[in-house]
């Protein structure tokens, strides 16, 4: 018997117990926070698993089946260049603009493929922090200054975390670089051009499904967001067919997954989800329905899905109790908050970086958050330190981070994160002084 094990199961045992033993139910804030809690739950799961996590899911499923990781290693690998490595993974990772939870699944299928930890996590954070909306909408809101002062460190911060991450762990990447390169030769993959047209369609699925309204009733952002379903229904189709046509799908088993997608987007023609979760259910069908890369495409995709979406629940549920959902009441009262990030001192930087690390909210919705925190005092220093850490760092992205690299890596990466969106802030304050 493993005693150790034995002790962490009887220590969190008895925790939990004497948690519920003595847990206040009579108080307001309690129930509060408790609702608060299953409605942050279920206001992501309504606005970002079917529409966001589920085509993530399968991007990563797709880099573990159909790219090498010969392919990987020379791109960003250990031992790739470092202009090439990290230029890929900053660059890559901001077209995606996905949220810190969304980018998760394609971190694990680059990393897991042979990735550098150093490119690895560059890509990490500029997918959900070098967002080019996020950063139109934060100048337009708060201000010209900020918003270009958050686009240039937000692209610096993606290679400065990354090159630190590496230095810091080289000897132990070195080792995992030189056991990658004593495995045998993949055999020959598949034509490039298969391999990307199956990315780009599900990319296009990914951004079509999450493009929101413009501001402006015109232009061609408004038009696209008018189109969008149109759109993703070809991407799909698009894909059935490369699928027939190049990974062995049989063409009846595409027309017959086909149908139902087509017949609810009639029959609910003003709710796209019906047709988008049956599309989701066809292709996991289909390409399950024989053995070949079709098949363990799907199941690369499940496995992903399986380690990380229990691990996302879970860590979302613990930050709606304690901070609650924007503009609501959790655990822990929104004026303590409000009263440590006050002014442009290095103390009110940290508390801004530290918190907005253990929260999570989606793309964009850091902004009217910031406006809000502006409004009851706070320093452009601690807004700017929030707007840097908050999009790349949450407690649900910490969780399931510690699964992909352990828990060194990820207090060391949650750690560079917070310490220089914090000593940026504070210099950014004083300059704005």
């Amino acid at each position: 018997m493993d005693l150790r094990k034995e002790l962490r199961i009887l220590g969190l045992t008895i925790g939990a117990f004497i948690a519920l033993y003595f847990a206040p139910l009579s108080s307001d804030r309690l129930t509060s926070a408790l609702t608060e809690s299953l409605a942050l739950v279920q206001w992501y799961a309504r606005e970002h698993v079917i529409f966001g996590l589920l085509p993530a899911f399968f991007i990563a499923g797709a880099i573990s089946a159909f790219v090498s990781k010969a392919s990987v290693m020379k791109y960003l690998g250990v031992r790739a260049k470092r202009a090439v490595a990290y230029g890929v993974a900053s660059v890559s990772g901001s077209v995606l603009a996905v949220c810190s939870c969304t980018i998760l699944p394609l971190f694990a299928g680059i990393y897991s493929q042979g990735a550098g930890l150093g490119p690895a996590t560059a890509f990490l954070y500029a997918g959900p922090a070098i967002n080019v909306m996020a950063i139109i909408l934060t100048a337009r809101v708060l201000g010209p200054e900020i918003g270009i002062a958050r686009a240039a460190t937000a692209v610096l911060f993606s290679v400065v975390v990354g090159f630190l991450m590496h230095t810091i762990f080289r000897s132990e990447e070195m080792r995992r670089a030189d056991a990658a390169l004593a495995e045998p030769d993949p055999p020959e993959g598949r034509p490039l051009y298969q391999t990307l047209g199956i990315f780009a369609s599900i990319i296009a699925l990914l951004a079509f499904a999450n493009w929101g309204p413009s501001a402006s009733a015109r232009g061609v952002w408004q038009l696209v967001y008018e189109w969008k379903w149109p759109f993703v229904g070809a991407m799909g189709l698009t894909l059935g067919a490369m699928l027939t046509a190049w990974y062995g799908v049989r063409p009846g088993w595409t027309a017959v997954g086909a149908l139902p997608v087509i017949a609810l987007s009639f029959i609910f023609r003003g709710n796209p989800l019906p047709a988008f979760v049956a599309g989701v259910g066809a292709v996991s069908v289909v390409t399950l329905a024989k053995r070949g890369p079709a098949r363990e495409w799907t199941e690369a995709s499940w496995e992903f899905a399986k380690d990380i979406l229990p691990l996302l629940l879970v860590g979302i549920l613990v930050v709606g109790l304690l901070l609650g959902r924007p503009g609501h009441e959790g655990l822990i009262p929104s004026e303590w908050v409000t009263r440590f990030v006050g002014g442009n001192s290095l103390r009110s930087s940290l508390v801004a970086s530290a918190v907005s690390g253990l929260m999570y909210f989606c793309t964009l919705t850091e902004v009217p958050i910031v406006q809000g925190l502006m409004g009851a005092g706070m320093g452009k220093g601690p807004a700017l330190a929030f707007l840097l850490a908050g999009p790349a760092v949450s407690v649900p992205n910490i969780l399931i981070l510690r699964s992909i690299i352990g828990t060194k890596k990820t207090v060391t990466y949650v750690s560079l994160v917070v310490l220089l969106a914090t000593l940026v802030g504070s210099v950014y304050g004083r300059f704005g002084d």
